[in-house]
Protein backbone atom coordinates (compact mmCIF):
# COMPACT_ATOMS: atom_id res chain seq x y z
CA UNK A 1 0.00 0.00 0.00
CA UNK A 2 2.60 2.34 1.23
CA UNK A 3 4.89 1.56 -2.25
CA UNK A 4 1.45 2.86 -4.16
CA UNK A 5 1.20 6.08 -2.42
CA UNK A 6 4.84 6.51 -3.00
CA UNK A 7 4.15 6.56 -6.80
CA UNK A 8 0.64 8.06 -6.57
CA UNK A 9 2.25 11.04 -5.19
CA UNK A 10 4.85 11.17 -7.58
CA UNK A 11 2.37 11.53 -9.68
CA UNK A 12 0.49 14.61 -7.77
CA UNK A 13 4.04 16.27 -7.40
CA UNK A 14 4.71 16.33 -11.13
CA UNK A 15 1.07 18.25 -11.79
CA UNK A 16 2.26 20.59 -8.65
CA UNK A 17 5.61 21.14 -10.38
CA UNK A 18 4.20 21.49 -13.96
CA UNK A 19 1.89 24.48 -12.71
CA UNK A 20 5.08 26.05 -10.93
CA UNK A 21 6.94 25.86 -14.45
CA UNK A 22 3.46 26.70 -16.84
CA UNK A 23 4.27 23.83 -19.27
CA UNK A 24 0.41 22.84 -19.18
CA UNK A 25 -1.96 21.88 -17.14
CA UNK A 26 -2.21 20.68 -13.44
CA UNK A 27 -1.89 16.32 -14.64
CA UNK A 28 0.94 14.14 -13.88
CA UNK A 29 1.97 10.76 -14.51
CA UNK A 30 4.39 7.82 -14.19
CA UNK A 31 4.29 4.35 -15.06
CA UNK A 32 5.32 1.58 -12.84
CA UNK A 33 7.30 -1.64 -13.46
CA UNK A 34 8.57 -3.73 -10.96
CA UNK A 35 8.31 -1.32 -8.77
CA UNK A 36 10.58 0.76 -10.41
CA UNK A 37 9.79 4.31 -12.07
CA UNK A 38 10.51 3.98 -16.03
CA UNK A 39 8.48 6.74 -17.20
CA UNK A 40 7.26 10.19 -15.92
CA UNK A 41 4.71 12.95 -17.35
CA UNK A 42 2.94 15.72 -17.14
CA UNK A 43 0.63 18.17 -19.27
CA UNK A 44 2.40 19.99 -21.83
CA UNK A 45 -0.57 20.83 -24.03
CA UNK A 46 -0.23 24.08 -23.85
CA UNK A 47 3.70 24.49 -24.09
CA UNK A 48 3.88 22.24 -26.48
CA UNK A 49 0.88 23.53 -29.09
CA UNK A 50 0.27 19.90 -28.44
CA UNK A 51 -3.44 19.33 -27.60
CA UNK A 52 -2.24 15.52 -27.01
CA UNK A 53 0.59 15.99 -24.93
CA UNK A 54 -1.74 14.69 -21.56
CA UNK A 55 0.30 13.46 -18.54
CA UNK A 56 -0.33 10.08 -19.33
CA UNK A 57 0.43 9.80 -22.55
CA UNK A 58 3.83 11.50 -22.27
CA UNK A 59 4.45 9.14 -19.48
CA UNK A 60 3.87 6.19 -21.53
CA UNK A 61 5.69 7.72 -24.49
CA UNK A 62 8.94 7.85 -22.14
CA UNK A 63 7.99 4.19 -20.31
CA UNK A 64 7.39 2.47 -23.97
CA UNK A 65 11.20 4.31 -25.29
CA UNK A 66 13.01 3.45 -21.93
CA UNK A 67 11.18 -0.90 -22.73
CA UNK A 68 12.07 -0.66 -26.12
CA UNK A 69 8.27 -1.92 -26.77
CA UNK A 70 5.10 -0.23 -27.40
CA UNK A 71 3.14 -2.32 -24.89
CA UNK A 72 3.56 -1.62 -21.27
CA UNK A 73 2.94 -5.56 -20.40
CA UNK A 74 3.29 -6.06 -16.27
CA UNK A 75 3.58 -2.40 -16.21
CA UNK A 76 1.31 0.11 -13.54
CA UNK A 77 0.33 4.05 -14.73
CA UNK A 78 -0.66 5.97 -11.89
CA UNK A 79 -2.75 9.37 -12.70
CA UNK A 80 -2.86 12.20 -11.06
CA UNK A 81 -6.81 12.37 -12.18
CA UNK A 82 -8.74 9.98 -13.99
CA UNK A 83 -8.02 10.02 -17.16
CA UNK A 84 -9.54 11.51 -20.25
CA UNK A 85 -11.42 9.39 -23.29
CA UNK A 86 -8.22 10.06 -25.17
CA UNK A 87 -6.27 8.79 -22.16
CA UNK A 88 -7.71 6.30 -21.66
CA UNK A 89 -7.71 5.09 -25.38
CA UNK A 90 -3.79 5.06 -25.29
CA UNK A 91 -3.71 3.19 -21.99
CA UNK A 92 -5.88 0.40 -22.85
CA UNK A 93 -4.12 0.02 -25.94
CA UNK A 94 -0.99 0.20 -23.63
CA UNK A 95 -2.06 -2.93 -22.52
CA UNK A 96 -0.74 -2.03 -18.51
CA UNK A 97 -1.72 -4.44 -15.76
CA UNK A 98 -3.19 -1.59 -13.75
CA UNK A 99 -4.20 2.29 -13.70
CA UNK A 100 -4.71 4.50 -10.32
CA UNK A 101 -6.11 7.27 -10.00
CA UNK A 102 -6.18 10.18 -7.35
CA UNK A 103 -8.78 12.98 -8.55
CA UNK A 104 -11.79 12.09 -10.53
CA UNK A 105 -13.02 13.34 -14.29
CA UNK A 106 -15.85 15.13 -11.83
CA UNK A 107 -12.72 16.99 -9.80
CA UNK A 108 -11.29 17.98 -13.14
CA UNK A 109 -14.62 19.29 -14.35
CA UNK A 110 -14.74 21.22 -11.62
CA UNK A 111 -11.65 22.67 -12.09
CA UNK A 112 -12.50 23.60 -15.56
CA UNK A 113 -11.51 20.13 -17.68
CA UNK A 114 -14.62 18.65 -18.06
CA UNK A 115 -14.58 15.53 -20.54
CA UNK A 116 -18.05 14.92 -20.21
CA UNK A 117 -18.65 16.48 -23.80
CA UNK A 118 -16.62 14.32 -25.41
CA UNK A 119 -17.85 11.23 -23.67
CA UNK A 120 -21.19 12.16 -24.61
CA UNK A 121 -20.06 12.80 -28.41
CA UNK A 122 -18.67 8.83 -28.51
CA UNK A 123 -22.08 7.89 -28.17
CA UNK A 124 -23.67 9.52 -30.79
CA UNK A 125 -24.30 8.92 -34.64
CA UNK A 126 -20.79 10.07 -36.64
CA UNK A 127 -23.37 13.14 -38.50
CA UNK A 128 -25.34 14.27 -34.94
CA UNK A 129 -21.80 15.22 -33.47
CA UNK A 130 -20.11 18.80 -32.93
CA UNK A 131 -17.56 17.75 -35.25
CA UNK A 132 -19.48 15.90 -37.84
CA UNK A 133 -17.95 12.69 -39.37
CA UNK A 134 -18.56 11.37 -42.78
CA UNK A 135 -17.38 8.40 -44.42
CA UNK A 136 -15.39 8.23 -47.32
CA UNK A 137 -13.83 5.36 -49.58
CA UNK A 138 -14.77 2.50 -47.61
CA UNK A 139 -14.04 -0.37 -50.29
CA UNK A 140 -10.43 1.08 -50.89
CA UNK A 141 -9.16 1.41 -47.07
CA UNK A 142 -11.18 -2.06 -46.37
CA UNK A 143 -8.36 -3.20 -49.58
CA UNK A 144 -5.39 -2.20 -47.36
CA UNK A 145 -6.79 -4.13 -44.45
CA UNK A 146 -6.92 -7.26 -46.58
CA UNK A 147 -3.65 -6.85 -47.18
CA UNK A 148 -2.74 -6.44 -43.59
CA UNK A 149 -4.48 -9.58 -42.66
CA UNK A 150 -3.05 -11.55 -45.63
CA UNK A 151 0.83 -10.07 -44.07
CA UNK A 152 3.41 -12.53 -43.29
CA UNK A 153 5.73 -11.39 -40.31
CA UNK A 154 3.29 -8.98 -39.06
CA UNK A 155 4.16 -7.41 -35.55
CA UNK A 156 0.53 -7.76 -34.03
CA UNK A 157 -0.65 -5.37 -31.74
Amino acid sequence: MQERNKFMQEAINLAKENLKLKNGGPFGAVVVKNGRIIGKGANTVTSHNDPTAHAEINAIREACSNLGSFQLTGCEIYSSCEPCPMCLGAIYWARPKKLYFAATRQDAADAGFDDSEIYREIELPHHSRKIPSEQLMKDEAEAVFKIWTDLEHKIEY
